[in-house]
């Protein structure tokens, strides 16, 4: 009952307060040179003021007014907004999203629209400016290289998880930088959400006659010819740095562009650090700013505006000007940014500096909030990144790391109320790679006992390629080999061991979560034997759905093959040392260039954890005379590995053929072109197999190498061999599943693949 009193007061106040207020407006506008000393409201100005009262008494009146003042906005805000109906809407669409529309006020950080609203003589109501739902806001983004390709997606994130707008990202991408995000977003399949890419190798002779000392080289000075290199019908743009978080609607930003006035076309925050003013050492020089200058990892662009304004020539002009006595940019594209300002101060939009508190060593970054709750945007412009000095850095380090750890997948929601796949012009649409998803789910039986299993075939498993820095340029005499492998983070360790093992180039496929990419990063950093390897490419397929996806696994990593050969390999296996030079020599041997073979390694195991690792074929039939070393699984499944012929090989010496036998799964060395893995084996269970049925019905030859071999080492057993043993609906899935395999071999090669079905009733 008290409370509801409380209600009927404040909402008498408050209607009161809306009739008397538009009556003090009129009374001031009438009386020109009237002035009314403004209320103290700031908590400075209340302790300096000599008032009579108490500085408490004071500091609860001024929240109380502020409180008042906050309520009757949002009652005018209500009052004044008529309906808006869908016409309206449509009135407003134009090309790439960019016409003029109405914007959010919300966050922008100051009332500028209100001022003007209440400057001008109309006596109608001024709408608050929202933006529309379906608005495409438009993000350029300049990325190149592995370390910026991973470091951007942490950025992706902290937008699409606010976000309530459809996007279209813009990034002008070196070719690293093109492969790894074109293959994320296309995998990633996030709804209203559309990525074109720029080659930034064709803008480089635009800024490469400019000297740049900054980390980023070339590449810092890409943002300067964003007018030319972006589409012509694109009006304004959002333009990032990589190593931005937000921490809002990237909308309110947006909104921010229905401020510009007059001759402005460049949206910044400034430079909260003493860079622009000189006093940071004895001799320091930076380039002209205006006042502290601006910083750049934020800009809103009136790319329509700058065109006009010819901003190529104006830009380039400066740069040339400037140089002659500064000889090279610090800050690469900020510098000369600057430089124009100062020049021409009527260009800039100033934005409140919310939108881009910049973490670097000695900036007044703590200024520009009162709470971190006030935050919009971080930057951690400082080399250091996150181990920057601030005193709020925790709370800024675990906003990032949320987002760096967030799992992707949860991103892939839809924008309800705007067109999608109904309106063919619609950025919202899905695309064509969904759609066919889509269909093909359609059709499955979701009442099939086996559904789980069918449905993980057709899953689209987000893939982050080359998650570290690769290179390895092939060897020019054609016989170059990459080790090829799949792992979960339950096998991290057994990377540096494979490392020691074989020199040449490796191809991993690593399925986890986003955190776990995390702990796999932290680990290979960490490690010294992994860092001093370039030629090891790590492809994170995140995971996703009850299985192990480990053909989808296998072919990831065998796509991403520089080399003319690859050896097919398990995780758990060390190979012999020396068997990188030992297949190359065999490449060469058997004319593998221009013949469909298949060279099979041997395979072994042991029971011990400690191993002393048998340095040539004597020692290893030794420990196997010892009882130390098995061949590969002859107590479990002797038929996969028994057409190798054990007996024979022991006393070989030169390589001989074996013919395909029914559940025959060697480790083999193949072509690049060779084909990849049937993805409906899932998990554990027929996996290797068909593949090795594949290969035989396309006529490769299966030749055995005499000196070389390969060592299973011992580890718990997996969860899906667990399911397997445990599970009967699964075996009686994998069975159906293997059925239907070789149906489909038979439909595919005819006559020639009624022997895998003769076999199999035969075993």
């Amino acid at each position: 009952m008290l409370g509801m009193c409380r209600g009927r007061r404040k909402f008498l106040a408050a209607s009161l307060a809306l009739l008397f207020i538009p009556a003090l407006t009129w009374l001031y506008l009438s009386v020109g040179s009237f002035q009314v000393k403004p209320l103290p409201l700031s908590p400075l100005e209340a302790q300096s003021s000599t008032t009579v009262g108490g500085a408490g008494e004071r500091q609860a009146l001024e929240l109380r007014v502020r409180a008042v003042e906050e309520e009757n906005r949002a009652l005018r805000r209500e009052l004044s907004r008529p309906p808006r109906s869908p016409s309206a809407r449509l009135q407003n669409a134009g090309p790439r999203g960019n016409q003029s529309r109405t914007h959010s006020e919300e966050g922008t950080g100051d009332n500028e629209g209100q001022k003007a609203g209440a400057a001008g003589n109309n006596s109608d109501c001024v709408q608050q400016p929202v933006v529309d739902k379906c608005e495409t806001i438009h993000v350029a983004i300049v990325c190149a290289g592995y370390n910026a390709s991973r470091d951007v997606v942490t950025l992706v994130k902290s937008v699409l998880f606010h976000r309530r707008n459809p996007l279209h990202f813009h990034f002008i991408t070196d070719s690293i930088a093109q492969q790894i995000l074109s293959s994320l977003f296309h995998t990633w399949m996030v709804p209203a959400v559309r990525v074109d890419f720029y080659d930034a190798d064709e803008l480089k002779s635009e800024v490469s006659w400019i000297p740049n000392k900054h980390y980023s080289g070339i590449y810092g000075l890409m943002k300067l010819v964003l007018t030319k290199t972006l589409p012509s019908d694109l009006q304004r743009v959002i333009v990032l740095d990589t190593d931005i978080t937000f921490a809002t609607d990237i909308a309110e930003l947006w909104a921010v562009f229905h401020k510009f006035k007059g001759q402005q076309v460049l949206g910044l925050v400034e430079n909260q650090s003493d860079w622009y003013l000189g006093n940071l050492w004895k001799n320091h020089r930076p380039w002209p700013a205006l006042g502290r200058g601006f910083n750049t990892g934020v800009i809103l662009l009136l790319l329509d505006r700058l065109r006009k304004l010819r901003w190529e020539q104006m830009w380039r002009l400066t740069a040339e000007r400037e140089l002659m006595s500064m000889l090279s940019t610090s800050l690469a594209d900020q510098d000369i940014f600057n430089a124009v300002i100062k020049q021409n101060p009527f260009l800039v939009h100033q934005l409140p500096c919310f939108w881009n508190v910049q973490l670097s060593d000695h900036t007044r970054s703590e200024k520009c909030y009162k709470d971190v709750s006030d935050l919009k945007v971080i930057h951690w412009n400082s080399p250091k990144k996150l181990r920057v000095k601030n005193k709020h850095v925790e709370f800024f380090r675990n906003l990032y790391l949320t987002f760096l750890e967030y799992d992707g997948n949860l991103l892939r929601r839809e924008l309800f109320g705007c067109p999608s796949e109904t309106d063919h012009n619609s950025e919202n649409r899905p695309s064509p790679l969904c759609l066919q998803l889509q269909k093909t789910l359609s059709e499955l039986d979701e009442d099939d006992p086996c559904y789980e299993f069918r449905r993980e075939r057709f899953t689209v498993h987000r893939t982050h390629l080359y998650f570290l820095h690769y290179e390895h340029e092939p060897s020019p005499d054609n016989t170059d080999v990459t080790l090829v492998a799949q792992l979960s983070m339950d096998r991290l360790q057994m990377l540096e061991a494979i490392c020691k093992h074989w020199e040449g180039p490796i191809s991993l496929a690593l399925y986890l979560s986003d955190a776990e990419a995390q702990q796999f990063l932290r680990y290979a950093q960490g490690s010294e034997v992994l860092m001093s390897r370039g030629n090891v490419g790590y492809h994170i397929v995140y995971k996703e759905g009850q299985f192990y996806p480990v053909n989808l696994l296998r072919n990831v990593a065998m796509r991403h093959v520089n080399t003319p050969y690859m050896f097919l390999s398990d995780i758990d296996f060390l190979p012999m040392y020396g068997l990188y030079e030992y297949l190359r020599k065999s490449v060469v041997q058997l004319d593998m260039a221009n013949n469909k073979k298949a060279l099979v390694v041997p395979a072994f195991e042991t029971l011990r954890y400690r191993l002393s690792y048998p340095k040539s074929k004597a020692e290893l039939l030794s420990q196997l005379d010892m009882g130390t070393l098995f061949t590969f699984r002859y107590h479990v499944w002797t038929k996969g590995h028994a057409p190798t012929n054990f007996a024979k090989w022991r006393t070989a010496t030169t390589p001989y053929r074996v013919q395909w036998e029914a559940d025959f799964e060697p480790y083999v060395m193949v072509r690049r072109d060779s084909p990849e893995y049937d993805r409906r084996f899932v998990g554990f269970g027929w996996n290797k197999v068909a593949h090795i049925m594949e290969l035989d019905a396309q006529e490769y030859e299966f030749v055995v190498l005499p000196n070389a071999y390969m060592i299973h080492m011992p580890h718990a057993p997996s969860f899906d061999i667990t399911k397997f043993r445990s599970n009967k609906q699964y075996r009686v899935c994998l069975k159906t599943l293997k059925e239907e395999f070789q149906q489909n071999m038979s439909r595919r090669y005819g006559f020639a693949a009624l022997k895998y079905m003769t076999a199999e009733n035969n075993s």
